[in-house]
């Protein structure tokens, strides 16, 4: 299997909820290194996994959606604990949508294509979580 990585990162702000988290139940900021990769395995005809740049530049508008909020205040966040497993997975969704949507360039989706991806976030040096998983139009292939 083949693997292209890129990474980019983003700041928010948020709580949790549950005494499980001790003193990030209240508001505390975060910076997430994101790692997006991507796999398939065949080179595709121009014998890469997946243009780079465009890899780069969605990953890039996926997060400045996310960059400096406030995720408590955020409508599609509400009574959620935006963990970073859990920030992993809407990353994972998000960019998946795009794929499916050609922005990844027509040699990353349909049966060929890239057959799947790992979302990491880094919170710290010492710790992070992923989420992983075939994409949607490879998950039946």
């Amino acid at each position: 299997m083949y693997a292209v990585n890129v990474r980019d990162h983003f700041m928010i702000a948020h709580s949790f909820q549950g005494a499980v988290f001790g003193p990030a139940q209240r508001m505390h900021g975060a910076t997430y290194v994101v790692d997006l990769e991507l796999r398939r395995e065949a080179l595709d005809v121009d014998g890469i996994v997946v243009d780079i740049g465009l890899a780069t530049q969605v990953l890039r508008e996926e997060l400045a959606a996310l960059n400096f909020q406030n995720l408590d205040a955020m409508p599609e966040f509400q009574g959620r604990n935006t963990t970073t497993e859990f920030l992993a997975r809407v990353v994972f969704d998000r960019i998946a949508a795009r794929i499916a949507a050609g922005a990844l360039g027509p040699h990353a989706t349909g049966p060929a294509g890239l057959q799947q991806m790992r979302v990491t976030l880094h919170e710290s040096h010492v710790a992070w979580a992923a989420y992983e998983g075939m994409l949607p139009a490879r998950a039946g292939a």
